[in-house]
């Protein structure tokens, strides 16, 4: 035989034992048929999706549907604030809290108010204000004589109602940013089923002086399935007295299958809340405060007593990106227009000053995203936009950053952590996909980096917008489990 016949009869021999075979090879426009079908089953067009799968070292994308639509990405927009936080402000950058005596500090009594400026720390929680204060008593203070004073004055943002996003104003994913924002104003509802009593016990946390809890619920057996909260009324009533309390009345049943469950809740104004956190906190730590709180611009002729710096940003957006923390993003993006890593504080923090950072930043890394509409850079918002292909742009520029393992370690990881930790559980993709999630009514979204099986890391962006979004999970994971299997799925 010669050459060439020879060459044919080796390619038939593999081709028989299926060695040769080729992956199915898909146009760009063109989904999975496993992710066709799920789509299909879920009554959910084509038209309303966007992807965009793309192997990282490529030169084209493997998928590319609708991926030039400006599509709502509900809170994968959280990866454009905070790539953006990474790169403009540095993985180290750490938000400062300062505190003043209006006042003169004799034998560690301040004859005077305390006053207490914000620069926007969107990890102000309830352990760091409780360091804040710890190291407040350590300077040799532990008696105020006045008033605390509250300085919001860096943030110049538009005043909003927190019920007009979708009529829950008092959801803590609704608080509105402060330049001085303390636990994010919430109280967390603890339910706990208590059989040998027939009982629910419920456990506020932090515990505000002003609020006042009437436990109503009945304890049940049923099945807990869907939402638990769903059984149940939680009554909300403020104002009840001259000491402007918060009357929560909780109605209805819980099942004693649910377990232990919380509920945040962000009942209380800023004043309040900050007023009987830290009378709390003081006292508990040998100080005295009998005075009351104002929000108002720090008067002058003031004496330095601390500055508290918060965790390091790197730190920061893990709770970000892993449990979609939507005011810390609004926090972090009120930011981007007010510092970075070569220019200085630049007060009052405004929304055009952080869209004007982010689009200057963008334009400095080549990424044009002409559709691109950032409202608050949370996600929550009707009127945000960024296609599947201008996301897995980002995504792709993003690992080729110096900042990569801080912004790839701040995401999901199927069947791990965060929001993916009920997803791909059963599946060989667990572990390996590092996931942004994204949900809203009509709205739902996933964006990030995976593993295949063959070891190559691909991005992946899949925008759902349809009234039947909620049913798109099953052809979401079809379509992580198809990249997983090298397009042979």
């Amino acid at each position: 035989m010669n050459q060439t016949t020879c060459s044919a009869v080796f390619l038939l021999v593999l081709l028989q034992w299926g060695i040769a075979t080729a992956p199915i090879v898909l146009a760009a426009g063109q989904l999975p048929p496993s992710v066709t079908k799920q789509l299909a089953q879920a009554g959910i067009p084509e038209s309303a999706v966007g992807v965009y799968v793309h192997e990282i070292g490529a030169q084209k994308p493997v998928i590319a549907l609708n991926a030039d639509a400006g599509m709502n990405p509900a809170s994968v927009m959280k990866l454009v604030t905070t790539y953006a936080g990474l790169e403009i402000l540095g993985p180290a950058y750490s938000w400062q809290t300062v505190l003043y005596a209006h006042g003169r500090v004799t034998d560690g009594v301040l004859h005077g108010d305390l006053v207490i400026k914000g620069y926007g720390d969107p990890k102000l929680d309830l352990e760091n204000f409780w360091l804040l204060i710890h190291r407040l008593r350590q300077t040799g203070l532990h008696e105020i004589i006045g008033n605390l004073i509250l300085d919001h004055t860096h943030y110049d943002i538009p005043n909003e109602d927190p019920g007009a996003f979708d009529g829950q104003p008092y959801r803590t994913y609704n608080i509105i940013p402060e330049a001085l924002l303390v636990n994010y104003r919430s109280t967390t509802l603890h339910f706990m089923p208590d059989p040998e009593k027939n009982a629910v016990r419920v456990v506020a946390d932090p515990i505000p002086d002003s609020l006042v809890l009437l436990n109503n619920l009945k304890l049940s057996n049923r099945a807990c399935v869907g939402d638990w909260r769903n059984f149940m009324d939680i009554d909300i009533q403020t104002n009840q007295d001259e000491g402007n309390n918060i009357l929560v009345a909780l109605n209805g049943s819980f099942s004693s299958q649910c377990g232990r469950q919380s509920s945040l809740l962000g009942l209380h104004d800023s004043a309040t809340y900050t007023r009987d956190l830290f009378k709390r906190l003081w006292s508990q730590q040998g100080g005295v405060f009998q005075g009351d709180v104002v929000i108002t611009e720090a008067p002058s002729n003031l004496t330095h007593i601390k500055t508290y710096h918060s965790p390091p940003l790197a730190e920061i957006i893990r709770g970000i990106n892993k449990f979609s923390n939507n005011i810390a993003a609004r926090q972090l993006y009120l930011t981007l227009g007010t510092a970075g890593v070569v220019s200085r504080l630049r007060s009052p923090a405004t929304l055009d000053k952080s869209e004007y950072a982010l689009k200057q930043w963008l334009a400095s890394k080549q990424l044009f995203f002409p559709e691109l509409v950032v409202e608050n850079g949370s996600g929550l918002s009707r009127k945000e936009r960024i296609s599947a292909r201008s996301m897995g742009q980002l995504l792709l520029a993003a690992f080729q950053s110096p900042v990569m393992p801080e912004f790839i370690s701040s995401m999901p990881i199927a069947a791990v952590d965060g929001t993916m930790r009920n997803r791909m559980t059963n599946t060989l993709v667990r572990g390996l996909a590092h996931m942004k999630t994204g949900t809203l009514n009509n709205v739902r979204a996933l964006a990030g980096y995976m593993l295949d099986k063959s070891g190559q890391r691909v991005v992946v962006v899949i925008f759902v917008n349809h009234a039947k979004a909620t049913l798109s999970r099953a052809a979401m994971d079809a379509l992580l489990q198809w990249v997983y299997d090298g397009d042979e799925g």
